[in-house]
């Protein structure tokens, strides 16, 4: 087979306009002359013997590059050395092998190019990073694609259950997906004006614990009460739970599942509904009547429709792992800063001295997270005169004194 091959996968989990890098890379290489091939499951598909394939031509690739969700099915297999052959790349003529995932789908593709290369075959890999986690330290601190998608899909959901909080008059405590970064709960939480905010950045100078959660939360239900607002919604990242002590997790009497290593398997809870559990509970302490529901907000968000900004930046991103390629640049990462410069990243440039890309995380101290924090309701000093009527004791449900902040 003399033809010249492009070879797509998808690593991890959805991300909005992973549709339109795969259109876009399929449709500027076939115009160039080249075939390109999807494969199914990421990295299980690519090293299997009989791999299920996608034979794009302009028609298909035209047809998904709106969508939602992978036409190329996804798979979190993360190969060892063992795993790795050559079989696929020698069968299909591939030249270049376009991974679409985060940093787990980079740093296997880096080591799958040394094993080709150590195996004589000129096999290229360029990495298009995404996730809807905003936390890949990407140049100029631009978005992740995907990010403000998912984001913009959390504020219709989330503007729909304020309207709600406000129709029926009680509380919503939700909780959004974010692994240890709070990006997406910070901008839904701000767009849709709730009360109630926590990420886990904001624990900076304290200990986070699920106690001083659940204070913030009812510091925000407290404010608001004597305010005399008795609704409101309190967002929670799911990045909370990374830094709240596992031993005190299994300790809370919350009923995990636990993986071979006996860790909690956080993605086997509703985190919305262990915090509303327990604000609750606490509220009962206090002899306190107000009314509240959970609400998660995580799998809703992966597979929706991209919007223009996505389309945009997907775009762009793909149109650049064909520039990239034409200039003979290969196992980089595709990146662009907001002037959209396409430059190529290397895992050396994300890696701390571990060998670990660290999360890029909501910088806590900029002013728009003030600005933004500002714009929250919760109990302060001079709330206590009027709260000691509801509370025998305010200033534990202080937000700056919960948080160690001045």
């Amino acid at each position: 087979m003399s033809q010249k091959t492009v070879a797509i996968i998808c690593g991890g989990g959805p991300a909005p306009g992973i549709n339109t890098v795969i259109s876009t890379v399929a449709k500027i290489f076939l115009s160039d002359g080249y075939r390109v091939l999807g494969v199914h499951e990421g990295y299980k598909g690519l090293m299997s013997d009989n791999p299920r394939l996608v034979n794009f031509d302009f028609y298909y690739a035209d047809r998904i590059f709106s969508r939602g969700g992978s036409t190329l099915l996804m798979s979190r297999f993360k190969p060892k050395k063992e795993d790795f052959n050559t079989k696929f790349f020698v069968d299909e003529n591939v030249n270049l092998l376009v991974t679409i995932g985060g940093d787990d789908t980079a740093s296997t593709a880096n080591r799958l190019s040394k094993f080709l290369k150590e195996n004589d075959l000129d096999v290229s890999n360029i990495h298009v990073p995404k996730t809807i986690d905003n936390d890949l330290p990407l140049p100029d601190r631009n978005p992740t694609f995907g990010f403000h998608s998912a984001k913009d899909e959390g504020v219709k959901i989330g503007n729909t259950i304020y309207e709600d909080a406000i129709t029926s008059n009680n509380w919503f405590i939700m909780s959004a997906m974010g692994r240890s970064a709070g990006h997406l709960a910070f901008g839904i939480a701000s767009a849709c004006h709730f009360p109630m905010l926590i990420i886990p950045e904001m624990f900076n100078k304290t200990k986070a614990t699920l106690e001083k959660v659940v204070a913030l939360i009812i510091s925000s239900m407290l404010k608001r009460r004597i305010m005399g607002i008795d609704y409101g919604v309190a967002l929670v990242s799911e990045g909370v739970f990374h830094v709240i002590d596992e031993q005190e997790l299994k300790d809370s009497g919350i009923l995990f599942t636990y993986d071979a290593h006996g860790h909690p398997e956080l993605g086997n809870v509703s985190k919305s509904n262990i915090f509303n559990v327990l604000v609750q509970e606490r509220l009962k302490e206090l002899g306190l009547v107000i009314k509240s529901r959970p609400i998660e907000l995580g799998y809703e968000l992966r597979c929706c429709r991209p919007i223009g900004y996505d389309l945009t930046l997907c775009t762009l991103l793909a149109i650049g792992v064909k520039k990239l390629y034409d200039e003979g640049i290969s196992g980089c990462i595709v990146t662009t800063n907001s002037r959209g410069d396409i430059t190529p990243m290397y895992l050396s440039e994300f890696e701390n001295s571990d060998g670990i890309i660290p999360p890029r995380l909501v910088d806590i101290d900029a002013e728009i997270s003030k600005l933004s924090f500002k714009n929250l309701h919760f109990v302060n000093e001079g709330d206590y005169e009027e709260l000691g009527e509801l509370v025998s004791n305010p200033e534990q449900y202080d937000f700056n004194k919960i948080l160690n902040w001045k």
